[in-house]
């Protein structure tokens, strides 16, 4: 891939965002790739002196200016009177420039984007589940995947944000096939790697009472068609004994069909060593496994593992 530059977005302007890569640039004397920030260049700078946090910032003005080993930001104005405050629709103008200037920015250089933390219910306003499916509809991208990320294990749900009560009509064949096809060929070109895979079942121990079975005529059928075409995969499994040691020492990403059934897991085994990719995007996309954090805006307790663990891998990308 031979990626040239980072670009972060960063996303919410009153989130714990700030605290968390000020905790990761101010000790970093060396980058590999340039480093570029799109956002607020006086708020970051005003919560990053607040926290006792402040790194050395090169503002420029188009990403082809960035340098190395120095960190580099694109400022996008935005108004505001206090450092921190709650989320409100007030800033859904300058997220939205945040990304526009990052999507231009992606069309013609090669990039990895983080963005930061964003508030769902204000930015996306219900017209997207969520910002994957957001990117995906900016990129004009269909059947993208999400794959929250640790190098001993990693899950994707096959569906993501929406109510429990809906997750049963999304689930069908050519999506299982799609995002399990997607996810082998992920970790075959980027690491040259050959993964066991795991697919989850839906309802409990496998089993329904109802005159339809999701695992008999969706999830079974789907998991043939991939072991058939070479794909290692395996299910479906029962999902409230499958987190155990002892199952999941034995493979390298697990399929769930909805989005709790494997994020409460992984949360729970890795906390924030972890990331949100997105698979299927022009990109790659990353997004540290954190949110805004309201509650703790300005109290410099945040972790921010997620964030190093992002810096960390991509350094294993070239």
């Amino acid at each position: 891939m031979n990626t040239k530059y980072i670009i972060v977005i960063l996303g919410e302007p009153y989130s714990t965002f700030s605290e968390i890569i000020g905790k990761y640039f101010r000790n970093r004397k060396k980058l590999k790739k340039k480093v570029v920030l799109i956002g607020s260049k006086k708020l970051l700078l005003d919560q990053l002196k607040n926290l006792n946090c402040l790194f050395k910032l090169n503002e420029i003005s188009n990403v082809h200016e960035a340098q190395k080993n120095i960190v580099n930001i694109i400022d996008v104005k935005f108004d505001f009177k206090k450092i921190y405050s709650q989320e409100t629709f007030k800033s859904n103008d300058y997220i939205k420039s945040c990304f526009k200037l990052s999507l231009e920015i992606l069309k013609k250089n090669k990039c990895i984007l983080i963005n930061g933390p964003i508030t769902k219910k204000t930015f996306l306003n219900k017209k997207y589940l969520g910002i994957t499916e957001y990117l995906a509809k900016k990129t004009m991208v269909k059947n993208e995947v999400m794959l929250i990320y640790n190098s001993k294990l990693s899950v994707s749900p096959l569906t993501t944000h929406i109510p429990i009560k809906n997750v049963a009509k999304k689930i069908t064949k050519s999506k299982i096939i799609n995002n399990v096809s997607k996810i082998n060929d992920f970790y075959l070109n980027f690491f040259k790697k050959k993964i066991k895979i795991a697919v989850l079942g839906l309802n409990p121990h496998c089993e329904t009472t109802d005159t339809f079975s999701e695992e008999d005529k969706i999830i079974k059928p789907s998991i043939k068609y991939l072991k058939d075409k070479g794909t290692d995969v395996e299910g479906p499994f029962s999902a409230d004994s499958f987190f155990l040691k002892k199952n999941i020492n034995k493979f390298d990403v697990v399929v769930g069909m909805y989005h709790d059934q494997v994020l409460g897991p992984m949360k729970t085994i890795f906390n924030f060593n972890a990331i949100n990719i997105t698979i299927g995007l022009p990109f790659i996309r990353i997004s540290p496994d954190h949110g805004p954090n309201k509650d703790m805006l300005g109290k410099n307790k945040s972790d921010p593992s997620s964030f190093f663990y992002a810096m960390e891998f991509i350094k294993k990308i070239k």
